[in-house]
This record gives C-alpha cells, structure tokens and sequence, in this order.
C-alpha cells in the first residue's frame, strides 16, 4: 500500500486553524462528509493523520450520500478507505428521485442539492450520536461564498470554521485556512482518483449550470494575478471584522 503524503502548507494551516477554533477536541465523534472530490478526500487524510499524531484521542467516520441516481457507484472510493482504514458508510437515499418534483426545470440545482446532502449528513450525524459534522470547504469556498453574497445576495456573509447547527451539534471545516490548489495538489501527488463533477445529479437532469461561482473563482483568479497575497488578506479580513464601520442599525456605536 502506497503511503499517503500531506504536504507541511496542508498540515500547518490546518494545524494553526484546529488550535485556534477547536475544531476537534478530545473524546469527539465527527461525522465527515466524502464526496470522493479532492476538497473531501484531503479533509479525511487530514483527520486519519490527526488521529495518529495528536495528543488527544477522537473518532471520525465518513459518510457518503448516495443520490439514489441512475449509474451512481462508490466502489472505488470504499475500497480506497478500506486500503487506508478509513471508517466509511454510504448512505443511500432518494435525494434524486425526490429532486424530479420539487427542483424546477432550468433552475439552478447547486444550492438544492447542497441543502439535501447536508440534512443527510446532519441525520446520519443524528442516528449514531455523533457531535461533529466536518466539511471540505477551503479558503478559496469561503472567498467565493463571501463575494457571491455581497454581488448577487447583497449581504456580508462567509463560512465560519465552526457553528452550532439547530440540530444541537457543531459543523466544523478543518480546512478552511488551506487553499484549493493545494488540495488539487494532494490528490495528484498521491495519485489518488478524485470524483468531479461527472457524479453531479444535475448532468441528468434538465437544469441551467450555474455560473456565479464559476465567474466569481475567475474574478478571484485575475485578482491574485495582480495581488499575489490576496488570500492571506482575506484570511487576516476575515478574522478581523469590524461590524461599526458598516450602516446596520444594530452595530453602529451611537
């Protein structure tokens, strides 16, 4: 079996971001959402390797939700966790068959589908009395999610490291101080066969592509061509808000 390999930018940012929110503590049991994509399958390496190396004790598991579509298999992700002694379940659901009466034709898909994956998670997180719910979401999501809200939403809004869901368990995103080409990088080092967008539920049905993230992550892309420290700029921005210097009524210092 061919070892796998983090790289030191991957295990620091994740490191410094674990000490600073304590994301995962001792005796918790986290529930990881495995798509099979690079975002995913960095984020269980990264917890298989906490477990080894941490000075404190936990469990994980990670779970992928099924759609329930047509031509849908995991058979290779399943046997990677078990080459690596990875904990995973695949849990199956109709997400897809429900999907053809609820989503509307032309609609856009990605926010539909997210919401139903995440209650899957949350549920399964639910049923085996787990405390934790980790997802893959990066730097890069979080810089995304932050100008698609204020250019297409028209509010101020990001990814939090951690929160507490109305379930009463926290979501965690260990990887939310690591950037997207390193977890392009992982998985291509290791040679490791990511699942893309081929397994989206959305290429069989009739429904537009969306295209607000797309052209936000090229925004970005020119952006950082110019300012090469943009990312760490919006990292130390991101965690240096301050609310008074904005016009809603409920943070202005009168």
């Amino acid at each position: 079996m061919k070892s796998i390999k983090l790289s030191k930018k991957i295990l620091r940012s994740a490191g410094k971001a674990n000490a600073a929110y304590r994301l995962i503590e001792e005796k918790d049991r986290v529930i990881v959402g495995l798509s099979g994509g690079k975002d995913s399958l960095t984020l269980v390496h990264l917890l298989k390797h906490m477990q080894r190396h941490a000075p404190f004790t936990f469990e994980f598991k990670a779970v992928t939700v099924c759609y329930g579509m047509p031509g849908e298999r995991y058979d290779a992700l399943a046997e990677h966790c078990r080459t690596h002694g990875i904990p995973h379940e695949i849990y199956e659901t109709n997400i897809f068959e429900v999907a053809q009466d609820t989503i509307r034709e032309n609609s856009s898909f990605c926010s539909y589908f997210s919401r139903m994956r995440r209650g899957a998670l949350y549920t399964k997180a639910e049923e085996g009395g787990y405390n934790k719910v980790a997802l893959g979401h990066h730097l890069d999501d979080a810089a995304e999610s932050f100008f698609m809200n204020m250019l297409y939403n028209g509010t101020l809004r990001s990814m939090a490291p951690i929160y507490k869901s109305g379930r009463g368990f926290h979501v965690i995103r260990p990887l939310l101080w690591v950037r997207e080409h390193q977890t392009r990088a992982f998985v291509e080092e290791n040679g490791i066969s990511a699942i893309g967008d081929e397994a989206c539920p959305a290429m069989q049905m009739k429904v537009k592509m969306p295209h607000a993230r797309e052209s936000t992550k090229k925004m970005l892309e020119t952006w950082e061509e110019e300012f090469p420290d943009l990312f760490k700029r919006f990292k130390a921005a991101f965690s240096h808000l301050q609310p008074d210097s904005f016009m809603d009524e409920r943070y202005l210092n009168r």
